[in-house]
């Protein structure tokens, strides 16, 4: 199923109805001047704000679901949530941190329906910020050159984030995958600071443990 499914809401959404077609939103624009398009009516401006961050949406919740096909139907879930309500978006803030909070709560309420446990958002002790994981941020720093062996490391990489908890799993893309800065994290994930970097300390300490265990095997 593709996410571009969702496209359809631009038809079927009261806000969108009997008005004129405006002229196509040029790529070139910016996230709240394809808001603004899109809520004039531009299906292209829609259109470009779902290429432009679907691949995001679907790292997030791929890694939070487990399942290629709910990734996709939690996907097009998110962007429809999102363009069903984009009158609410404030463009004082990042239109991708908004869309990515819509996607990753969508992703937790999936997981829910199937009773899948999710973490507790309360933390008993601070992370070091300074802490890096520094095979997830650069693969080669400890991976060999041959590109079997690090396509084998990567998939090392992924069944051991499969393994994290939901919330430390969306930490952990969002932060070493989408390079999100600590400050979007927290408000992605609606999260205190202090937590994200906690989050962020214990799945990196959980994952490295992992791939020790993984390679002793």
């Amino acid at each position: 199923m593709s996410v571009l499914g969702g496209l359809r809401i631009v038809k079927a959404d009261q806000n969108f109805r009997n008005q004129p077609a405006p002229p196509p939103a040029p790529l070139s624009l910016s996230d709240p001047e394809l808001v603004r398009a899109a809520l004039g009516g531009s299906e292209r401006a829609v259109r470009t704000l779902v290429e432009r961050y679907q691949r995001g949406v679907l790292s997030i919740v791929g890694r939070i679901v487990l399942n290629r096909e709910d990734a996709e139907d939690v996907a097009q879930e998110s962007f429809v949530k999102a363009f069903t309500k984009l009158d609410t978006f404030d463009p004082a803030y990042k239109f991708s941190n908004w869309l990515f909070k819509i996607a990753h709560n969508t992703a937790l309420d999936a997981l829910r329906r199937r009773g899948a446990p999710t973490v507790s958002l309360e933390s008993d002790s601070e992370g070091e910020p300074g802490e890096t994981f520094a095979t997830l941020a650069d693969p080669r720093a400890t991976a060999p050159d041959d590109a079997a062996a690090m396509a084998e490391f990567r998939g090392d990489v992924e069944r051991a984030l499969g393994k994290l908890r939901p919330e430390f799993r969306t930490a952990i893309v969002l932060r070493h995958l989408e390079g999100r800065a600590y400050e979007d994290i927290a408000e992605i994930m609606d999260l205190p600071l202090g937590t994200v970097k906690t989050f962020l300390f214990r799945a990196r300490r959980e994952l490295a443990v992992l791939l020790e265990q993984h390679r002793g095997t």
